[in-house]
């Protein structure tokens, strides 16, 4: 008997080749397998704009595509995009069967490729280890459903809920937990942090040890345009752009600090409403899909009062801070059982806890 499961598990391993770098693109695998049980033909959707993961498998097919399965992790497509359109191809390779994890919620796509593959005979089954694949395009489909970036909420914390002292930066987690921060930071597209952790911990806000492709947005959020003109952040523009989103009135009373600003490179972002939901309409308009919200207290808060947070990734290290130490905000407006799809794992001596909204 076929094991659909696990070679869907192998399509879906295949797609992780694209994390990080098929944005604003969903990350995609193919498998071509022959009627044996034999893998044919591999492929993966690697970077925004180049071929598809099941022109990859069906070229790496060749002539063994004919009578095959295809196992692949989201619905081919239809239309012509960047690239043509994929069911066609699927069709005309003589593949006998598709196998797919999900179907695409793009309105461009959905049911489409499904139903060119079937009016031209091909048998199709969807469904088969959809949850993973989910969790695996968590950013993708949150674009499609919500039309903003998919929002992350990361904290590191103390074990009695505190994130620092006052006056002082608090190290807590440990060289694990930390390259497993900056993994991320080559992931995404945008990292957002508040003013008060500028001139609190003058941050460069760069992935380091993590090769990253594509340049990194760094977002700070300054309602009030506290941002200083030395901020460390500002000597990085080769990593990618950084934008600070403040009101009109700050823009205007604070007109040399702008000046200022704009001159060491960073774009200004002067809105009416500076709250959170205007600026991820800015930062989506920028062509940011997915962005970590890493601080502080402050900007956390007003990403949760706003309903804007998709995913919450807790570092928890075993230090206690005290009575004197700043709680986090996250307790009584996030409870575990708040969260699907919850995981929990150690990362050297923290403990690093997760879950989607």
């Amino acid at each position: 008997m076929v094991d659909d499961a696990h070679y869907m598990r192998r399509a879906i391993a295949l797609a992780e080749r694209g994390r990080g770098h098929t944005s604003p693109n969903p990350m995609v695998g193919a498998l071509v397998v022959d009627d044996r049980g034999v893998i044919v033909g591999r492929g993966a959707h690697q970077v925004a704009g180049g071929p598809h993961a099941e022109v990859v498998a069906l070229e790496d097919a060749g002539r063994h595509a004919k009578g095959a399965t295809l196992y692949c992790t989201l619905e081919p497509c239809s239309h012509t995009g960047r690239t043509g359109p994929c069911a066609p191809l699927v069709a005309a390779a003589g593949i006998r069967r598709v196998v797919i994890a999900m179907e695409d919620p793009n309105p461009l796509v959905h049911g489409a490729g499904l139903r060119h593959l079937r009016e031209r005979g091909v048998a199709v089954d969807v469904g088969v280890e959809a949850e993973a694949a989910i969790r695996q395009n968590a950013v993708f489909l949150t674009n499609i459903a919500k039309h903003r970036p998919h929002v992350t909420l990361k904290v590191a914390l103390s074990v009695d809920g505190c994130v620092g002292l006052p006056g002082r930066r608090a190290l807590l987690t440990g060289a694990t937990a930390n390259r497993r921060t900056h993994r991320q930071r080559a992931e995404v597209d945008a990292l957002v942090v508040g003013s008060g952790t500028i001139l609190a911990d003058d941050p460069h806000l760069t992935p380091r040890g993590a090769f990253r492709s594509r340049p990194l947005t760094r977002v700070i959020l300054d309602r009030r345009l506290r941002t200083p003109p030395a901020a460390r952040v500002l000597s990085t523009l080769e990593v990618g752009p950084v934008i600070i989103i403040t009101s009109e009135d700050a823009a205007s009373s604070a007109f040399a600090r702008a000046q200022a600003l704009v001159a060491r490179g960073a774009r200004l972002a002067a809105l009416a409403d500076a709250a959170m939901g205007p600026a991820l309409k800015v930062l989506w308009d920028e062509g940011v899909r997915s962005l970590v919200v890493e601080g502080g207290v402050v900007v956390h808060r007003a990403a949760l009062e706003a309903g804007v947070v998709d995913a919450v990734h807790l570092f928890i290290a075993p230090r206690r801070l005290g009575d004197e130490a700043q709680p986090w905000v996250g307790s009584g407006r996030i409870a575990w059982d708040d969260l699907r799809d919850r995981r929990a794992k150690w990362l050297g001596a923290d403990l690093f806890v997760e879950g989607l909204v």
